[in-house]
């Protein structure tokens, strides 16, 4: 026969492989302790008669104990489903322990209470957009960051090696025989399009400019136009009238030193 004062005296005084001792106060880690304390009327070894609930994957079990099963260890515990719904569980609860004491009872329906508040946080949680946090491990990523590093220097020995040999395409290094991609070339003739716009671009906004002429500001544009009608008047000039135009350049010389001339006579006899 199971005598409960025994098993007390042993394993409450002397040595228990589920007792905790923390901050001078004494739990129980058995898994079908009621409320966690080590204290005789909820200790699951030292009481014959006993009964406690459980949660697996959701669902509350009430499980009850008898001394009728303590000659198998196996079936000791009886295990009775609880409905989902919190009313139907307390009813439950109150119809098996019918005539147990009120302390089982009474703590059978808290653990009830405390259960369901747990899986329906759960299921809030689940539900909400709650952070993951995600542990790091040194060593991973330092590894990841010295490949990385690496990645990126065999990115530019390539890249270097392909505008190399592009360039060595667009000048015909090697003549005609070439076996390059057909993408690539495209690719580069492109750039090189997008740069001679770019370059056009540049070049008309410096033409748009003003430039300093004779200390007065004129427009490029309008510079063009002058030097345009100066070629086209040269062009449309023959030898002849070039012949003309230094004889009348030679006279005007000669008449304006003349003219001169005569005006320094004329001063000199006034002073005389």
């Amino acid at each position: 026969m199971q005598s409960d004062e025994v098993i007390w005296s042993v394993i409450g005084k002397t040595f228990c492989s589920f007792k905790a001792t923390i901050a001078e106060k004494k739990f129980c880690r058995n898994g079908y302790n009621l409320t966690g304390e080590c204290k005789r009327a909820y200790c699951p070894l030292a009481n014959s008669r006993y009964a406690t609930i459980r949660e697996k994957h959701g669902v509350l079990f009430l499980f009850v104990k008898t001394i009728e099963r303590a000659h198998s260890p196996a079936n000791l515990w009886e295990r009775i489903k609880l409905p989902k719904n919190y009313g139907e569980a307390l009813e439950k609860v109150d119809e098996v322990l019918a005539y147990w004491p009120k302390l089982y009872v009474n703590k059978c329906k808290q653990r009830v209470t405390r259960i369901h508040q747990m899986l329906i946080r759960m299921r809030k949680m689940r539900t909400s957009m709650a952070r993951e946090l995600v542990p790091i491990n040194k060593k991973i990523e330092r590894r990841e960051t010295k490949r990385e590093e690496k990645a990126h220097i065999a990115a530019q020995l390539e890249n270097a090696i392909r505008n190399e040999l592009l360039d060595r395409l667009k000048n015909k290094t090697y003549g005609e025989m070439y076996n390059v991609q057909e993408s690539a070339f495209n690719e580069v003739m492109l750039n090189e399009g997008k740069k001679d716009v770019n370059k056009e671009m540049s070049e008309a906004k410096s033409k748009k400019t003003k430039e300093v002429k004779g200390g007065k500001y004129v427009d490029a544009d309008e510079d063009e136009e002058e030097e345009d009608f100066e070629d086209e008047f040269e062009e449309d000039l023959d030898e002849k009238d070039i012949e003309d135009v230094g004889e009348y350049e030679t006279e005007s010389d000669e008449g304006s030193s003349g003219i001169n001339a005569e005006y320094g006579e004329r001063k000199g006899r006034t002073n005389d």
